[in-house]
């Protein structure tokens, strides 16, 4: 009886590790950085940085995230995104609005739409092709999602804090 428990629970936890892994391989990982004010960042320094996510970059994962510049309640962050598998998960922020600029690479951005169930993927939306030297806007409130990378892309992205009506 007992052995039959201890199998189930075998069974159980080996068939959770895949989906366990599905969840986590969207996730962003965050480089740990120091918690303080920046107010210039060099060009010096974001080679330096996308060195670092590169490097620093674990298995598969979709997205390397490091601070930059920081001013509460602003921060600008360097996102490392190397290929398309995985995808990282949809982007969504209520009360901040979201300035992004490609400092390197191709692929494209889908925004507006419905975030899929999964948060992997949005349905319907605006596909565009994006690439180096672009400045990309995303309101409050707009879903996001990098849905391909066709070379290593490298944003900048700045959250703005907005005001949301209440009416």
């Amino acid at each position: 009886m007992i052995s039959k428990r201890i199998s189930g629970i075998i069974a159980a936890t080996l068939m959770a590790v895949p989906a366990i892994a599905q969840q986590s391989a969207g996730k962003p990982q965050f480089l740990e950085q120091p918690n303080k004010t920046v107010t210039y960042f060099s060009a010096a320094d974001v080679t330096a940085l996308i060195a670092r996510a590169k490097k620093e970059r674990k298995g598969d994962a979709a997205l390397v995230v490091a601070k930059a510049l920081q001013l509460a309640p602003y921060e600008t962050d360097l996102e490392y995104r190397a290929s398309s598998k995985p995808l990282a998960n949809v982007g969504l922020h209520p009360k901040e609005a979201e300035l992004v600029y490609v400092v390197r690479g191709s692929g494209t951005m889908v925004t507006g739409g419905t975030i899929a169930a999964d948060n992997m993927s949005i349905d319907g939306g605006h596909s565009q092709k994006i690439g180096e030297g672009d400045f990309i806007f995303i309101p409050e409130g707009t879903p996001h999602w990098i849905s391909h990378i066709d070379r290593t892309l490298v944003l900048m992205s700045m959250h703005v804090p907005r005001p949301v009506p209440t009416h």
